[in-house]
């Protein structure tokens, strides 16, 4: 220690850059497409509902954080995520971080999963991954490197949830993915990371309960709240950025500490 001030690690700003973020219309997408947008990206907003999309991006460029393009994709076509990604790369000149955030989790009985529910879980949460990653990487290498993040869940890698086997199951492969492709793509300074959300506030929470069932879901996180999409953004931001440039194939828990074995415990 040389006495000086210490400046502390600043998440940089992403100006010049050219990001593309699924499902990016609500929720945690959403907010993950606005945080990048309001430290200067370009932000490609893909989902399925493309009008959705649309609004979306008139959103973020009426709320003066920054600029938004939509498009419209079934993360489940194989065909259709090759396309979205030459469409933005072509539409933006570059492509320099990629974030597979779109789901497919219909609350659903174990005995009650269709083949057609659990082909599309599978489709969109998994296999799109490994589509996007297949599409990106040229697309990386062409920029001297990038940064596939996923969406990930405690649901499957770390806790289990009733009505939800087909999203566990996904949701553990995403993280198996994130450790196996970082170490393929490495050599191309591409790294792999995921963010792992706890209970967000999100539309999507609507699937699983009411207010009661949330607030009874709120007393056993230790942190006493639900979080919310700006958690998850903050979490994409750092592994996005030059801060994170030596993490890769690894996933950060964003859950108030709900999954610590010990909370239900302590917090009686």
């Amino acid at each position: 220690m040389n006495g000086a001030a210490q400046t502390p690690l600043q998440v940089r700003d992403f100006a010049g850059k050219a990001v593309l973020v699924t499902g990016g219309a609500q929720g945690i997408g959403f907010g993950i497409a606005a945080a990048f947008a309001a430290r200067g990206a370009e932000v490609a907003i893909a989902d399925l509902r493309g009008e959705a999309a649309s609004v979306a991006a008139q959103r973020i460029a009426q709320q003066g954080s920054g600029t938004a393009r939509a498009y419209e994709a079934d993360l489940a076509e194989h065909a259709q995520i090759a396309r979205l990604v030459a469409e933005v790369e072509a539409d933006f000149g570059r492509l320099d971080v990629v974030v597979h955030n779109a789901a497919y989790f219909p609350l659903t009985a174990f005995d009650a999963i269709t083949p057609a529910m659990l082909q599309r879980t599978l489709a969109v949460n998994l296999s799109a991954l490994f589509w996007l990653a297949q599409a990106a990487t040229p697309a990386f290498i062409r920029q001297g490197g990038g940064r596939m993040l996923a969406t990930s869940s405690v649901t499957g890698p770390r806790v289990a949830y009733p009505g939800l086997a087909h999203y566990a199951a996904s949701k553990a492969g995403v993280n198996g993915f994130i450790r196996a492709a970082a170490l393929e793509l490495a050599r191309y300074k591409i790294t792999v990371n995921g963010v792992e959300p706890g209970m967000i506030r999100t539309p999507a929470m609507d699937n699983l309960g009411d207010d009661a069932h949330n607030r009874r879901i709120e007393q056993g996180i230790p942190l006493g709240r639900l979080g919310e999409p700006s958690d998850i953004a903050a979490a994409m931001l750092f592994l996005a950025s030059d801060a994170a440039s030596y993490i890769t194939g690894q996933t950060i828990v964003v859950d108030g500490g709900a999954t610590l074995p010990e909370s239900t415990a302590v917090l009686g």
